[in-house]
């Protein structure tokens, strides 16, 4: 597992005083530096090899300002040339908000998929989600 805390801006909340909800994906894709640095380790954009073929969020509670927030990020699957990111947002001892990204090796000069090398996959599972 991957862990960073992130302490929400006054900015970050919405008119009914909690976090505002879209600001959890945003948080999430920021989470994911860590799995990103597995396949490029200077996240240089000009190689980049990822792409994001599809996020889910589920909200379990509410998130508030003043209070910090603990992402943590699994690795939830590993295929051939994709993979799943799972990440959940914790505070106060509760489990708020979780999601999971769908990520594709992907090659943009042969616009396809490739396949996960298998020294990555290797570090991959190191993150693995337990269950």
């Amino acid at each position: 597992m991957f862990s960073e805390t992130i302490t929400p801006r006054f900015s970050d909340t919405d008119a009914l005083g909690h976090i505002n909800n879209t600001m959890v994906p945003v948080w999430f894709e920021g989470a994911r530096d860590p799995v990103f640095r597995l396949f490029m380790p200077e996240l240089d954009t000009g190689n980049w090899q990822l792409i994001l073929a599809k996020i889910d969020v589920t909200y379990h509670g509410q998130l508030f300002y003043g209070k910090e927030i603990e992402v943590r990020t699994y690795i939830g699957r590993i295929g051939g040339a994709s993979f799943d990111v799972y990440q959940e947002l914790w505070q106060q001892g509760e489990k708020c908000a979780s999601g999971t990204a769908v990520m594709v090796h992907f090659c943009y000069q042969e616009q396809a998929s490739m396949p996960i090398p298998e020294a990555i996959k290797d570090e991959m599972s190191k993150h693995l989600l337990a269950g």
